[in-house]
């Protein structure tokens, strides 16, 4: 167990930046940018344009995917100097399908403050303005890159009764939707780019439509999918019944068995009994 108050000790702040228009951004966020020691930024020339809009001067050190590592040891030293720190991303609030992950738990790890400010993030805007229902929801990020990968994650959430939100990639959107439409069906879904940019779109309908109008769509993409709801009652299923749907989705017999006690808040050994029991 691990508990901490706030105190008077060096801080790492967690600064959300505007995903568009350079005007979302906090007051407070502003104020806490000029007041840190120094930024640790995903791709400083990013950064360095939001600064410069607001007349900041700040020391920048790059930390992204591959040197966080190497990052995490420079901070905790530079918190024990006494030095307060912040850390944001090219656009939206860190940690979110973004680098800083790895730094943030060595400063949790070496007792620091982390202070975290709430600001711009893509899916909360795409969400509430996408038409389906906002709760409960899914957010899951980037799905694998990889075809077969990708099919799989989207079986095992195929049957959840959440809506679902995805980020993606411009060069990879058709074969992402493509890859739903195969394991979900035709589902509603919204997609929404270039949120609070100039090129901002919304487009609602079903997931077939939106397919036939991907190839000339650019930009960052959040993708809006509907749940599961008519068909995720499993309170007529037994066991190995729910196991068996899996099964026959492509899951491994582990893998079903781990879903399914998942799903049914039970421990996997129970399932893993119940199931081979009724076999």
């Amino acid at each position: 167990m691990s508990q901490k108050s706030y105190d008077d000790s060096a801080s790492l702040y967690l600064i959300p930046t505007p995903i568009g228009n350079l005007d979302d951004i906090t007051i407070r966020s502003l104020n806490i940018l000029k007041t840190v020691d120094l930024l640790l930024c995903e791709d400083t020339r990013e950064t360095g344009k939001l600064l410069q809009k607001y007349n900041i001067k700040k020391k920048l050190i790059a930390c992204h995917e591959f040197n966080q590592n190497k990052v995490k040891d420079y901070v905790v030293e530079e918190l024990k100097k006494g030095l307060n720190i912040g850390l944001v991303t090219d656009q939206g609030t860190p940690i979110i399908s973004d680098p800083g992950f790895v730094v943030v738990k060595e400063v949790i790890n070496n007792n620091f403050n982390v202070i975290s400010l709430p600001g711009a993030t893509a899916f909360v805007p795409a969400l509430i303005n996408s038409g389906i229902n906002p709760s409960p929801f899914l957010f899951y990020g980037f799905l694998n890159s990889k075809d077969s990968k990708q099919k799989k994650e989207l079986g095992e959430l195929k049957r959840l009764p959440y809506t679902l939100i995805f980020y993606e990639a411009p060069h990879r959107l058709k074969n992402t939707l493509s890859n739903i439409l195969e394991i979900f069906g035709d589902r509603d879904i919204c997609l929404e780019r270039e949120i609070s940019k100039i090129h901002e779109e919304v487009i609602r309908g079903k997931v077939s439509e939106i397919i036939a109008e991907s190839d000339n769509l650019k930009g960052e993409f959040v993708i809006i999918v509907s749940g599961n709801y008519e068909q995720n009652n499993f309170n007529n299923l037994d066991i190995k019944e729910h196991v068996d749907l899996y099964l026959k989705d492509g899951l491994t017999t582990n893998e079903a068995i781990k879903l399914v006690a998942k799903e049914r808040g039970v421990a996997k050994s129970i399932v893993y009994k119940e199931y081979h029991i009724g076999k």
